[in-house]
């Protein structure tokens, strides 16, 4: 069996270690060089680029798939999508999200892999539907993680009721690097004993198991393995892709990669990371993140923030507050945006010095229910003491959304009547306005 090679420098690759940073234009030189090395897909969009494109980089995040898809001829091209979040950090309405999945595969996406922060499968099936309504490959999603009542039993029981919904294949997202591989290969037994589409490992090597899960994980007859070119791979990246790929090489799971090909690409790659220093993550194991469980793109950032503001003395602190935090919350996986939503009360609570006396919104409303419902029991005593219990909801939280296009429409229309910096600016309004006024007059992007 051929494994096939899903590669991420492009999204997050870079995003695991450079905080995503990287413009388009050290994108544009290698895309020629990536379409014909014989990837599965390459992961171009979504999760963390979109914002960092507005917020950052000066850069029109859609004019960036358009380039990309303009130079990347035989190769699909896969976004991350946080379903009903879209690419922001709340939800929003169906009818939003169907534009957003519309304009997305109209500008060049083929795959789309759809993810929840809760594993809530009602916060998974409508972008599932559009997807695969306007002709993009729907891959579904298992959102990894660990505690007291995630087992793979209900990994497997969620993976089952994401294929009833029609997916084309399934993501095991090991967002934190946390799956062992031994349970890797029991995952994935289960998975395939259950399920006729292809499975997909995507993990990260934070906590220093994943070039062992991968192996594992393809012992046990996983399709595709998510990997990053070497100069972004590994520590909170995903495995290197030309280590695996060597790793296979002369077995039965020897993959189709042009591995000369994969050598140049390193070497570019190599060039474009030192112009990034200034942001450059952790390449070392970290095996905290058994415990604390962020992310390796929150950990980058994280980093990042802590050190703008000064406060990067209390990066262990934060570290060992992110586990007592999530436990109160119910044990919800750390991925955007509770991995966000985690990771920002750990800060109040060890800046402030006093656990719980300022909260954000975001965090009442995961209280409240409004990203959908928790793996377990929310602390009540926290609960009471920052929101009224007749607050929660538990039914969806987007049957509660009304379609709010048009009002925003006509907040930005002295700026722009182009549909999808309309959508941009739904989804981050402060920084879309910011981007479109501070625009040169030769810009041309739409």
């Amino acid at each position: 069996m051929t494994v096939k090679f899903t590669e991420t420098v492009l999204r997050d690759g870079q995003q695991s270690l450079i905080a995503t940073r990287m413009k388009i234009e050290d994108m544009l030189p290698i895309l020629n060089k990536l379409d014909q090395v014989g990837y599965q897909a390459l992961e171009v969009w979504g999760g963390a680029t979109f914002d960092s494109c507005l917020r950052f980089l000066n850069e029109n995040p859609w004019e960036r798939l358009r380039q990309i898809k303009k130079e990347v001829k035989n190769t699909s091209l896969q976004m991350l999508l946080r379903g009903q979040n879209i690419l922001g950090y709340k939800h929003y309405s169906d009818q939003v999200l169907e534009r957003f999945i519309e304009k997305s595969i109209v500008n060049g996406i083929d795959i789309i892999r759809i993810f929840d922060a809760l594993n809530d499968i009602r916060n998974l099936e409508p972008a599932i539907k559009f997807t695969k309504k306007y002709g993009a490959h729907a891959q579904g999603t298992i959102v990894y993680t660990t505690s007291p009542i995630h087992t793979t039993e209900t990994f497997v029981a969620k993976a089952v009721k994401l294929a009833e919904l029609g997916i084309d294949s399934l993501c095991i997202k090991d967002m934190a690097g946390l799956l062992t591989p031994n349970k890797a290969y029991n995952l994935v037994k289960e998975l395939k004993a259950n399920l006729a589409i292809p499975i997909e490992m995507h993990s990260h090597n934070t906590a220093g198991f994943a070039f062992m899960t991968y192996l594992k994980s393809i012992e046990a007859g996983v399709d595709i393995i998510d990997t990053a070119i070497s100069p972004f791979s590994s520590g909170t990246s995903q495995p290197t892709t030309e280590t695996m790929q060597a790793a296979l090489r002369d077995s039965e799971f020897d993959s189709d990669l042009d591995q000369k090909l994969l050598v140049e690409i390193g070497d570019y790659f190599r060039q474009v990371r030192d112009k990034y220093t200034d942001y450059l993550g952790s390449f070392e194991v970290d095996p905290r993140i058994i415990v604390n469980q962020l992310p390796g793109g929150m950990l980058s950032n994280l980093r990042n923030q802590l050190k703008e503001q000064g406060q990067l003395d209390k990066y262990d602190e934060i570290l060992a507050e992110i586990p007592e935090v999530r436990k109160d919350l119910g044990y919800p996986p750390l991925v955007t945006p509770t991995s966000q939503i985690v990771g920002t009360q750990a800060t109040f609570n060890v800046v402030t010095g006093a656990k719980y006396s300022f909260v954000s919104n975001e965090f009442k409303d995961y209280l409240r229910g409004m990203y959908g419902n928790p793996p377990g029991e929310i602390n009540r005593e926290l609960l009471e003491k920052i929101i009224s219990p007749t607050e929660v909801i538990t039914n969806r939280p987007a049957d509660n959304l009304s379609d709010d296009y048009a009002e925003k429409a006509a907040e930005i229309a002295d700026l722009t009547s182009d549909p999808e910096l309309i959508l941009s600016y739904l989804l981050f309004p402060e920084v879309t306005r910011n981007f479109l006024e501070t625009l040169e007059d030769e810009y041309v992007y739409f």
